[in-house]
């Protein structure tokens, strides 16, 4: 027969009087909380107050929020109640409970001081030896906006329901006005009014956010217009089409999201379908720490536009790399003096995908890409070139799968390149105990 432990419910324990006990010695809450403790209080944005109830600690915010992400708690909410229930939320915020509001309002207004700790965390990273600058890998994915793509209208779509929900509008009002005077209820009549002007109004603000990017784009295209437009009157006969005068108005098929209109439909590769996102870079380092060096956000699809700033923008912070490794998806003319990029393209013998039809390889003309495509053909740069896949993706696999992260909580480009931030920290927290500790 087997013997059980015994236990009762009913009994009273005596918790230890030192939180610290409570958690093993090589928790990630340990190293949060220090990490902390060197964010001047300067970086934070804390409202000033005269009177009425004590603010919670901003330190103590901070490295509460960095180890709810740290440990897949995102929503402000669920933060609140693993005040209560999670023993090393416990101790982060040192046995106190802020509440959701007060969560979610700290986490949108102080950029600066996430973005603070996520300098000092690699700078201790540094001291111990973990953060090399010698080579680095870059690389994007796509997460999910915090919008769905069902709230994504075309520009001419937006227009024919601005006019039907202005007719609608003066129909109400017309009701309204004559409510008093018939016997029917009209109270939900307001209540209908209000719903639709809302609705005019969010399309009111999408069309014209359109037609300020086309403006703005045509003006862009303007100086390479005039330029081709130049040329083409000074050839003799003037044969071929005239180059087209770029358009201010936006074109019909342009969309945007009502909800998130910083966001963009995305997709993660061919083989998926489309969803509101975000497209998040990510640098790592690649010789073997493989914590997250600079990070940012765009709302394109594309890398190139935002490759040269990326890597740029580590200057500031912890210091520019020798080495740069890229996929072509990065590749950029402009960025290519500084930069050390290209992919080789090696054969696979047992590839599962079936083979492509065939076509006509692509002509390369521009001089740098034909420098790199010959400098890849090198052994010494293929083994290189080989660290990138397995530095930087398995980052993003780690965020995704082990801290759950698949979808962000705030809205809009500045909002989200904060919580992006957060992220990077809270992952580069786990990945330092983890280094320190093996």
């Amino acid at each position: 027969m087997s013997s059980f432990i015994p236990f009762d419910r009913s009994q009273p324990y005596l918790l230890p009087p030192d939180l610290k006990s409570w958690l093993p010695s090589d928790d990630v809450a340990h190293f949060i909380v220090a990490a902390v403790e060197r964010v001047p209080l300067r970086a934070f944005s804390v409202p000033v107050r005269t009177g009425g109830k004590a603010q919670y600690h901003p330190r103590l915010m901070l490295a509460l929020l960095i180890y709810a992400y740290a440990n897949g708690a995102f929503s402000s909410r669920r933060i609140e109640r693993a005040t209560y229930r999670d023993i090393g939320m416990r101790f982060v915020a040192a046995n106190l409970h802020p509440d959701h509001d007060t969560i979610a309002v700290f986490r949108r207004g102080n950029r600066l001081a996430i973005e603070a700790a996520f300098v000092h965390v690699l700078l201790l990273a540094r001291e111990t030896g973990l953060v090399r600058l010698g080579t680095v890998s870059i690389d994007g994915t796509k997460i999910d906006a915090n919008a769905s793509k069902y709230r994504s209208i075309r520009y001419d779509r937006a227009k024919e329901l601005r006019e039907t929900l202005a007719t609608d509008i003066a129909i109400l009002m017309e009701r309204t006005e004559t409510a008093d005077t018939t016997d029917t209820d009209h109270q939900a009549l307001p209540e209908e009014l209000a719903r639709r002007e809302a609705l005019k109004a969010k399309l009111d603000e999408a069309c014209a956010r359109l037609e300020a990017e086309a403006r703005e784009q045509a003006e862009t295209a303007r100086p390479k217009y005039e330029r081709r437009k130049a040329a083409f009157d000074a050839k003799r006969g003037r044969r071929g089409r005239p180059p087209k005068a770029p358009d201010d108005e936006p074109p019909p098929d342009r969309q945007i999201n009502l909800t998130d209109p910083d966001s963009k439909l995305m997709r993660r590769s061919d083989a998926h379908e489309y969803w509101q996102a975000y497209n998040v870079q990510a640098v790592v380092c690649a010789e073997g720490s493989q914590l997250i060096l600079e990070n940012g956000v765009v709302a394109t699809t594309a890398d190139t536009p935002s490759f040269a700033a990326t890597i740029l923008g580590m200057e500031k912070r912890i210091g520019l790399p020798r080495t740069v490794l890229a996929d072509t998806g990065f590749a950029s003319g402009k960025a290519i003096g500084m930069l050390q990029v290209g992919r080789p393209m090696d054969w696979r013998p047992y590839d599962f995908r079936p083979e492509p039809p065939p076509k006509e390889p692509r002509r390369i003309t521009e001089p740098w890409r034909m420098e790199k495509k010959a400098k890849l053909q090198q052994n010494s740069a293929k083994a290189l070139y080989a660290l990138r896949k397995q530095t930087v993706e398995p980052v993003f696999g780690i965020i995704k799968s082990a801290m759950g992260f698949t979808r962000f909580h705030l809205r809009g480009l500045a909002n989200v390149a904060t919580e992006w931030t957060l992220v990077a920290l809270a992952y580069n927290c786990r990945r330092i105990t983890r280094l320190t500790a093996a």
